[in-house]
């Protein structure tokens, strides 16, 4: 049975969940002699840590306890581990809860380690060490201060600019503001008090940045940044208090590191290809970015706020990302740095999956639409004169991406709103932006 999703285990939280938890930490500890543990604001993170905590132990894993961190941080501090499990669902809703297993180099688990969980849980290959064998959990109270004390190597200087920063009560509430004003900043801190109750949908899509948008116009910062519940993400308000989206945002980060190739995902625009880079797309989700990456590649992104330095962590890093942002406005507004990227239409949305046959409505798209050509890397991603249409099963909600992008605005919505018909006349449902 499938386990995995997109990027890691992902549930609402019940006891199935719990019981899992416990499951999936006695199968790592019993292939792992040394493990760490970090998890997010969530309220039912600290019970699903001890589930998880609990099975590592009594597997015979030597367990390390970091607390409250990003995950980001607790990638970091995996370096000196042999896997590292974070308790998060990033950018779920408050009821979801899982689990990221992470390598020491920060890249997640790939396929075929996960097949191996998965094999093990299925086939109820689950066993405990010996009593003798069983060690207590130690504390790991340096995550965060190893996380900061390696991002100011990149970026010593001073950097005087006043930012609104929106933790959006998640785990980059611990670490973001104090790195932003170790480094010179002047921060207005929006809903950066750890909390499990979040104040808006932690998803940092422009719907759900209303807030720190005017923020910024009004209190005339620099630069405005949030994250998710996890802070492996990480999107942008630039001074005139406008929403950058992720694909002008990559194309900005990979000038500034004058990359050679970048590794994105099937989803983002065009503007990378003809910004003068080498792009090499994957499916969505980090995990293959980082895979990607680790055969070569300056910088990995995907426009929904994942950036991926290898120089840095092969885990996407909020955090990271925040002071380069910071460092990147101090000597030039990212207003003018957006405006200097040529546009197209790109329309970004959801639809219920309920129903849906993903093959029926695959056939069903290609023969409305006539392609020119088409990827099924992921999804399916049709290509017409001017434009493209993706549609692809969410690996972490019971949705169903579509992304349409064109050279004019009337084509990306029709190509849009004709993708959702059909995903609803499929499923004889309603569909939703």
């Amino acid at each position: 049975m499938p386990l995995f999703g997109t990027s890691g285990i992902r549930a609402v939280v019940d006891s199935w969940l719990i019981q899992l938890a416990l499951k999936v930490g006695l199968v790592v500890g019993e292939k792992s002699n040394k493990v760490i543990v970090g998890c997010d604001t969530r309220t039912s993170s600290n019970s699903l840590k001890q589930a998880v905590t609990a099975g590592l132990l009594a597997a015979g894993s030597e367990c390390f306890d970091a607390g409250l961190v990003p995950t980001p941080t607790l990638a970091l501090a995996a370096e000196d581990f042999d896997v590292g499990v974070m308790i998060t669902a990033s950018h779920n809703p408050p009821q979801y809860n899982g689990m990221k297993l992470l390598n020491p180099d920060g890249s997640a688990f790939d396929k075929k380690q996960q097949r191996k969980i998965e094999e093990a849980i299925s086939n109820n290959r689950i066993s405990t060490a010996p009593w003798k064998r069983i060690k207590s959990l130690k504390n790991y109270p340096d995550a965060i201060e190893k996380h900061i004390d390696k991002i100011l190597t990149f970026f010593p200087d001073k950097y005087k600019i006043k930012v609104a920063l929106d933790c959006g009560c998640g785990a980059g509430s611990v670490i973001t503001p104090q790195l932003l004003k170790i480094m010179g900043c002047e921060v207005i801190e929006i809903n950066c008090k750890p909390s499990g109750i979040f104040p808006h949908d932690v998803e940092p899509t422009e719907s759900n940045l209303v807030d720190l948008m005017k923020m910024v116009q009004e209190s005339g910062a620099d630069l405005g940044i949030t994250h998710d519940g996890d802070a492996d993400r990480m999107m942008a308000i630039d001074n005139r208090g406008r929403f950058i989206d992720g694909d002008k945002l990559l194309v900005i980060m990979a000038r500034e590191l004058k990359a050679g190739k970048v590794i994105t995902t099937i989803d983002a625009s065009m503007a990378m290809d003809e910004a003068g880079f080498k792009v090499i797309r994957t499916s969505v989700g980090d995990n293959y970015i980082s895979q990607q990456l680790k055969r070569g590649g300056d910088i990995g992104g995907e426009p929904s706020g994942s950036w991926i330095f290898p120089g840095n962590s092969l885990c996407p890093d909020g955090v990271y990302i925040s002071a380069m942002l910071v460092s990147i406005d101090a000597k030039k507004r990212l207003s003018d740095m957006v405006d200097d990227i040529p546009g197209y239409y790109l329309l970004r949305g959801n639809a219920d999956s309920n129903g849906v046959d993903m093959l029926k409505l695959e056939e069903a798209m290609v023969s409305a639409m006539q392609p020119l050509s088409i990827d099924d890397i992921d999804g399916l991603k049709i290509k017409i004169k001017g434009g493209w249409i993706l549609v692809r099963k969410s690996g972490t909600e019971p949705k169903i991406r579509v992304t349409a992008e064109a050279k004019t605005e009337i084509q990306a919505k029709h190509l849009f709103d004709r993708s959702i018909e059909l995903i609803k006349r499929s499923a004889g449902g309603n569909g939703e932006r």
